[in-house]
C-alpha cells in the first residue's frame, strides 16, 4: 500500500512538474509565430486612424520599440504571471475579456462535451456489442461523418432546419437581450447567474440559445468517443475475464456493463485530456457561427481587425489551459488505472 501511494505521489508531482516545460514551448511558439508575420502589427489595427508620434507611442506602450529578446523574456514574465497583455484596437486587458468572455465559452464547452458523451458512449457501446452487423456500420458511418464534417457546417445546417424552418430554438446568441438586462452579473456565466436569481424564464431562455450550438460542438467530438469505445469493447470482450463471467453465467448485460464498458472507459478518460484543444478550437468556429458571446468569437474579431496582440494572449491562454487539463487528466487517469503509474 505504502509502496503504491509513494509511486501515485511521484507521478503526480512528476506531471505537474511537465506544466512548465509544456507551458514554456507553447508560449514560445505562439510568440515566434505571430513575430515572424510581416508588418508593423499597431499600424495595421490602426494605421490611417492615429498621426505618427501616436502609433510611436502605441508602440512604446506595447514594448514592440524594444529587441526582441528583450520582448521574449517580458513575454514569459507576465504568462507566468497571467498577464496576457493588452489589446491594441480597444486598449482591453486580456484578462478582462477572459473574465467577461469566458463563462460563455465554458458553458458552451462543458454543455457539448456532455452532448458527445451522452451520445457517443452508448452508440460506441452498441456498435461493440453488435460487431460486423449492419447496425454497427450505420454506426460507424454516423461517427465517421461527425467528425470529419466541419463544425460549421453542421453549425448553419442547424440554423437552416432547427431554427429557421422549425423554429424550435433561437439561430444565435446565448440569450435573449431581455435575460440579458435582467439576470445581474455575479459568475459572468450566464447560466449559473440566472439559476443564482432563480428566473426560470431567464434560465430556460439561455438552455434554449445553448442547445444548437452545444450539439453542433458535440456531434464534433461524439465521433472520437464512438470510434474509442466501439474498439475498446471489442477488445474487452475478447478478454478472458469475460469469457470466465459468462461461464459463471453471468447475464450478458451484467457482462457488458461491469466488465466492458467499466474497461472500455479507461482509455476514454485517458483522450478527453487530448481533446481539450480540438474542443477549444471548435468552440471558435462554434461561437463564430452562432454569434456566442464566448473568448472564440472574441479571438476571431481580433483575428479579423489584425490585432496581433489580443490574438496572442487570447491564444496563450488557450495553451495554458490545454496544459493544465491534459495533466489533470493524466493525475486523474493513474487514479483510475494504477498501471499508469508503473
Amino acid at each position: 500500500m505504502a509502496s503504491a501511494s509513494g509511486s501515485l505521489a511521484r507521478y503526480v508531482v512528476q506531471r505537474l512538474l511537465l506544466i512548465i516545460p509544456m507551458v514554456f514551448l507553447l508560449t514560445t511558439i505562439v510568440f515566434l509565430l505571430l513575430r515572424v508575420a510581416p508588418g508593423d502589427p499597431v499600424s495595421a489595427t490602426v494605421g490611417g486612424r492615429l498621426s505618427e508620434d501616436a502609433l510611436n507611442s502605441r508602440r512604446a506602450a506595447l514594448g514592440l520599440d524594444r529587441p526582441l529578446l528583450v520582448q521574449y523574456l517580458e513575454y514569459l514574465k507576465d504568462v507566468a504571471t497571467l498577464n496576457f497583455g493588452q489589446t491594441i484596437t480597444d486598449n482591453r486587458a486580456i484578462i478582462d475579456i477572459v473574465q467577461e468572455n469566458g463563462g460563455a465559452t465554458l458553458t458552451l464547452s462543458v454543455a457539448a462535451f456532455l452532448v458527445a458523451l451522452i451520445i457517443g458512449l452508448p452508440l460506441g457501446l452498441l456498435a461493440g456489442r453488435v460487431r460486423d452487423t449492419f447496425p454497427d456500420l450505420v454506426i460507424r458511418i454516423f461517427g465517421v461523418v461527425t467528425y470529419a464534417a466541419p463544425v460549421f457546417y453542421w453549425g448553419l445546417l442547424f440554423q437552416l432546419f432547427f431554427a429557421g424552418r422549425l423554429g424550435w430554438f433561437p439561430a444565435s446568441g446565448a440569450a435573449s437581450p431581455r435575460t440579458i438586462f435582467e439576470v445581474e452579473e455575479v459568475t459572468h456565466i450566464l447560466l449559473v447567474d440566472a439559476l443564482i436569481s432563480g428566473n426560470m424564464e431567464a434560465v430556460l431562455d439561455v438552455l434554449e440559445h445553448l442547445v444548437l450550438p452545444a450539439m453542433t460542438l458535440g456531434l464534433l467530438l461524439s465521433g472520437i468517443f464512438i470510434r474509442l469505445v466501439r474498439v475498446n469493447v471489442i477488445q474487452s470482450l475478447q478478454g478472458d475475464y469475460v469469457e470466465a463471467a459468462r461461464a459463471r453465467g453471468i447475464p450478458e448485460r451484467r457482462v457488458m456493463r461491469t466488465h466492458a464498458f467499466r474497461n472500455a472507459l479507461v482509455p476514454v478518460v485517458t483522450v478527453i485530456g487530448l481533446q481539450v484543444a480540438l474542443l477549444l478550437s471548435g468552440a471558435i468556429l462554434t461561437e463564430a457561427t452562432f454569434n456566442w458571446p464566448g473568448l472564440g468569437n472574441e479571438l476571431v474579431q481580433y483575428i479579423n481587425n489584425r490585432d496581433y496582440a489580443a490574438v496572442q494572449g487570447i491564444i496563450t491562454l488557450f495553451a495554458v489551459v490545454v496544459v493544465v487539463v491534459s495533466i489533470l487528466i493524466d493525475i486523474v487517469n493513474a487514479l483510475i488505472d494504477p498501471r499508469v503509474r508503473y
